[in-house]
């Protein structure tokens, strides 16, 4: 799975909005995400699962409870992709931004 892909959920995403704040049971992640979304235990947990298999969040067990926390290597590798089409975009949008200059230089001297 792309990393888009993961992020592209809004579920995934409000569960790594709560990770973002340090580590949660899995059971305060279930409370807050099927409360907002309407899902079930089983949904939410499915959710988890992509997270940690993707490597955007990382559990460890404590107990009968699962802990879980925000992996960096997910977030990572989002963000390598997001700077790619970054570096796409800036090129392009200061090509952009020349044109406009040129064109209120170009009004200025008609004036």
């Amino acid at each position: 799975m792309h990393a888009f892909d993961v992020l592209g959920d809004p579920v995934r995403r409000r569960i790594l909005d709560l990770l973002a704040d340090g580590e949660r049971p899995a059971g305060a992640v279930v409370d807050v995400v099927a409360t907002e979304f309407g899902i079930t235990q089983p949904a939410v947990s499915r959710q988890l699962r992509i997270l940690r298999e993707q490597g955007f969040a990382s559990v460890r067990v404590d107990g009968a409870r699962r802990i879980y926390a925000l992996e960096r290597a997910g977030v990572d590798e989002a963000a390598a992709e997001l700077d790619r089409y970054r570096r796409f975009w800036r090129q392009r949008l200061d090509a952009l931004h020349t044109e406009v200059a040129r064109g209120t230089r170009a009004r200025r001297k008609d004036a």
